[in-house]
């Protein structure tokens, strides 16, 4: 085996240059970047969506959780419309989806137009990152798919660290509704060069549908989320305990319509192992203490501080830098010690900058906010691919390749959670705070007050994360995996958006 390896090799490595694939290569790159990049030029322009429509903090971050929780109704769906329809055309359908979603998100007029054409966005943007993944591993020979697959990973950087810096200038100086309508011409192009350039691919048949899962996943995640946002405010209210039990109630059904399929939507059985389950929860600390930070900060900046939109932008950016610094430490450093110092480190440094953030006052130095913000991005970076990749490496082996539209779909639930438990947390405190002072109070002080408890909140689960992390172990069939070379380009299929 080796020597046909020796012989093959050099041949493909002399013969193949990405020169090659860099047309379809530059198709779903530029349609991955315009997706990732919606997922953060929202954060930005909160403060301004809430005054545009007259309307609370509540109400707009459904345009955040809505979204989020549309990515993962359709993530696990990519594999089997691929099979069912073909690569190439499911893709081009995704991305004419999304476009058209961005438009009618310019154009809305109500808070509640906004939410629903963001979650007709989330339909079309859900799918683009997996298939994308998929068909340039596809094309890329063995030899050469580590430096093909780090091209594709040029957007999950960029797109983080300027979604906040356009979104910004954009609201700032043109209007919010270009934050959407700028994937207009984006969306074209994708479509026009992914049509002309993109490979077709084969259909499969003898593949099932689970459409008894994918009704119920909505319904269970939807009322989950809604009911974890009205808790924010009062767990005894009835819409709280409304979207609890009817979630609840419709996550317990699709579990065990999961568990009963032959092919499910999601593959449950492999929480059986241990060793999965401690590191995807660990991975969804992680993810809860980020989002958490990235939703927070932008309202702190410009309703606390006062900064404009593009200011907020470009204090947000050291964070996205200092994150594209952690990750390839991250990467290299996992294949010599493993995920649990990583982890550790990164969630001690993301609790540690969270901790300093809860001790916020309406004068704290931008010098502080953007130390904390640079460890986060920090401790994300040391975090997150080594905690994805020992999530790969625990799986079953029956089930790794089931494993990554699991993962991502799970990650895009927690985020939806995060964002909506924590906005309406601190909506809570905020109005405790400003009714504790009176009428005399100062709404300012009690608007920090608020923001305050809320990062503190964020802390706590970030240093939870941190004991929680002394449980993982190195799994035992990671050697082995490894061998096989497919865990690097699955691990980076999870990062999603």
């Amino acid at each position: 085996m080796s020597n046909s390896q020796s012989a093959t090799m050099p041949a493909g490595g002399e013969s193949f240059s990405i020169r090659s694939i860099l047309a379809p290569l530059m198709a779903v790159v530029v349609g991955m970047i315009m997706v990732i990049l919606d997922s953060t030029v929202v954060n930005v322009a909160i403060p301004e969506l809430v005054d545009y429509f007259g309307t609370d903090l509540k109400t707009v971050q459904w345009t955040v959780t809505g979204y989020t929780l549309a990515l993962s109704a359709v993530i696990p769906l990519a594999g089997w419309m691929t099979d069912r329809f073909g690569t190439k055309r499911i893709f081009l359908l995704t991305i004419a989806l999304f476009t058209i979603g961005s438009v009618l998100c310019s154009i809305a007029q109500t808070p509640e137009q906004l939410i629903l054409y963001r979650v007709i966005q989330g339909l079309g943007g859900g799918m683009v990152s997996p298939i994308g993944f998929a068909m340039v591993f596809k094309l890329a020979p063995p030899d050469k798919r580590g430096s093909v697959m780090g091209v594709l990973g040029i957007p999950m950087l960029l797109a983080p660290a300027l979604g906040p810096v356009l979104s910004g200038w954009l609201v700032e100086y043109i209007s919010w509704h270009w934050i959407f309508l700028i994937n207009l011409p984006i969306g074209i192009v994708a479509l026009l060069v992914g049509a002309r350039f993109l490979p077709k691919s084969e259909r499969k048949e003898g593949t099932r549908l689970d459409i008894v899962g994918m009704l119920l996943a909505p319904v269970a995640f939807a009322m989950l989320a809604y009911g974890v946002s009205e808790g924010g405010t009062s767990w005894s209210s009835a819409s709280a305990i409304t979207g609890l039990s009817v979630g609840g109630g419709a996550l317990i059904l699709f579990i065990a319509v999961e568990l009963l399929q032959k092919q499910p939507l999601l593959e449950l059985r492999v929480f059986g192992s241990s060793d999965f389950v401690r590191g995807i929860l660990l991975s969804w600390l992680s993810v809860i203490a980020l989002f958490g930070c990235m939703i927070l900060i932008p309202l702190y900046l410009q309703n606390v501080k006062g900064y404009s939109p593009l200011e907020t932008g470009l204090i947000l950016l050291p964070q996205a830098l200092s994150s594209a610094v952690g990750m390839p430490i991250g990467g290299r450093l996992f294949d010599r010690i493993g995920a649990r110092p990583l982890a550790m480190t990164g969630l001690t440094l993301i609790s540690v900058s969270l901790f300093l953030l809860s001790r916020i006052t309406v004068d704290t130095s931008l010098g502080m906010i953007i130390l904390s913000l640079v460890m986060v991005g920090l401790g994300m970076g040391l975090t997150m691919m080594p905690l994805n990749t020992h999530v790969l490496n625990s799986a079953p082996r029956q089930w790794v390749t089931r494993v990554t539209p699991l993962t991502t779909a799970a990650q895009q639930v927690v985020v939806s959670f995060a964002v909506a438990g924590l906005t309406g947390y601190l909506t809570s405190q905020i109005k405790s705070h400003g009714a504790d002072a009176g009428a005399a109070g100062n709404p300012l002080v009690a608007a920090v007050a608020g923001f305050g408890d809320t990062f503190f909140l964020a802390a706590s689960l970030a240093a939870v994360g941190v004991v929680f992390s002394l449980l993982l172990r190195k799994p035992k069939k990671a050697a082995e995996e490894k061998k096989e070379g497919s865990r690097e380009a699955d691990a980076s299929m999870m990062m999603g958006h």
